[in-house]
């Protein structure tokens, strides 16, 4: 049976995790911005669609 004791990801070479945290932080401003749009455009369709 495999040894389980250590986690590969805290161990394998090339973890870039300032672009993780970049690509985090860039996606969270894309879901934000994105869900403020929609919203924007619900807002108007209701205004000027009644």
């Amino acid at each position: 049976m495999a040894d389980h004791s250590e986690v590969a990801y805290t161990t394998a070479d090339g973890n870039d995790y300032v672009a993780h945290e970049q690509t985090y932080e860039g996606f969270i401003k894309l879901v934000k911005y994105g869900t403020a749009a929609v919203i924007v455009i619900l807002v108007l369709m209701a205004i000027f669609l009644v």
